[in-house]
């Protein structure tokens, strides 16, 4: 089967993956994953850059080497704190560390430039203070709250019901749980452009679960007047006819930062471009997983408390085993006066039988003994 046959299949029914059927299944495996994340934060903890925590930076251009060990041991040689070297092109190299004296930052100065064959006026000095850092922190973390505050009013607004809005928030929470571990294990800074990028990757994942719940709402809005599925059924099927556009989004938008992260930055040393290039490569793909998995499985549990949707499931079920046994059922669009009763019959009944289900050998006929 050509993939394009199988969106189609997908598209229209005739092949279905039942991902909101096992919603527990995808919570457990996401909450322990959040877990893990989490550990992984308070053991190893974040690697902040030099605007957050504060410190020097010297850019030594020119340089007749790319290499890493000279920065160090100039910058032991002074006394400083380990230094973070990192390559900018072919002939720039940044090195930063802890705050440094005026006399320090004039060693380290006339040190790096004896060690890559720079004159002392070719390498530029900078000193982010820790006042500066704590407002960039700050900013930052304003940043998010206003964000994610926007993504539930506008969620709300928009779907006209909370259980959507808490739905894309929790994925969204699994998203940036996930990332943030993932910058913790692998140890990359935490600059200005990886907070750019979560904020990307948050309205990238909010992109993907709007189109997911966009075709739920479709599918689901005439739920109450007919019998033909019930909510969850709807939005299993919307997820299986969003499957291949949120795979085709994931995979085109991944391919280029794929390329920026392992080529442009492993190989040329863009230290910035890597920051922000680890985010969105690793946010993209979370994202599609939990717009996928997440999202709606999480939504259908919220909205199976309500209880028109749970008659409007009994009545659904109800009816469906009646036809299957070949009772007669009524016909036409339900009412809300018809879901009361009939759901009301249904947990009567308790389930209807259905034919070819086995009721044990306790309900079989018996056979009355002969008088011999």
């Amino acid at each position: 089967m050509s993939f394009r046959t199988w969106g189609n299949h997908l598209y229209t029914g005739q092949k279905t993956y039942d991902i909101v059927d096992r919603r527990n299944r995808w919570v457990v495996i996401a909450a322990v994953l959040m877990i893990l994340s989490i550990a992984v934060l308070l053991v190893r903890g974040l690697n902040p850059g030099i605007e957050f925590s504060g410190g020097s930076q010297f850019t030594v251009s020119g340089a007749q080497t790319t290499e890493e060990q000279p920065a160090h041991d100039v910058i032991s040689e002074v006394g400083g704190e380990p230094p973070r070297v990192s390559t900018v092109g072919d002939t720039t190299v940044r090195v930063q560390t802890g705050e440094l004296t005026d006399v320090e930052t004039r060693q380290v100065r006339d040190g790096l430039a004896e060690a890559y064959g720079v004159s002392p006026d070719d390498i530029t000095s900078t000193f982010i203070g820790p006042t500066w850092g704590s407002d960039v922190t700050q900013q930052a973390i304003i940043s998010l709250v206003i964000f994610i505050s926007l993504i539930v009013l506008g969620m709300l607004i928009y779907f006209r019901t909370w259980t959507m809005a808490v739905a894309a928030l929790a994925a969204l929470l699994h998203d940036i749980v996930l990332l943030v571990g993932i910058y913790a294990l692998v140890g990359f800074e935490v600059t200005p452009a990886a907070v750019v990028g979560f904020l990307m990757v948050m309205g990238y994942s909010l992109y993907d679960t709007v189109v997911i719940f966009d075709k739920v709402r479709e599918n689901n809005a005439d739920l109450f007047t007919q019998d033909r599925h019930t909510y969850a059924e709807g939005s299993n099927r919307a997820v299986n006819q969003t499957l291949v556009r949120s795979i085709n989004t994931s995979v085109t938008g991944v391919l280029p930062v794929a390329a920026i992260l392992f080529i442009g930055a492993l190989f040329m040393g863009a230290g910035t471009l890597r920051d922000i290039a680890l985010a969105l490569f690793v946010g993209m793909i979370l994202s599609a997983y939990s717009s996928i998995y997440l999202a709606a499985p999480i939504e259908v549990g919220l909205r199976e408390r309500d209880a028109k949707v749970i008659k409007h499931t009994k009545v659904v079920v109800d009816r469906r085993e009646r036809r299957e046994s070949g009772l007669k059922v009524a016909s036409g669009p339900l009412s809300a006066e018809r879901i009361d009763e009939e759901a009301a019959l249904a947990t009567e009944r308790g389930g209807s039988v259905v034919a070819g289900r086995h009721l044990g050998t306790a309900a079989q006929p018996r056979r009355k003994k002969s008088g011999k």
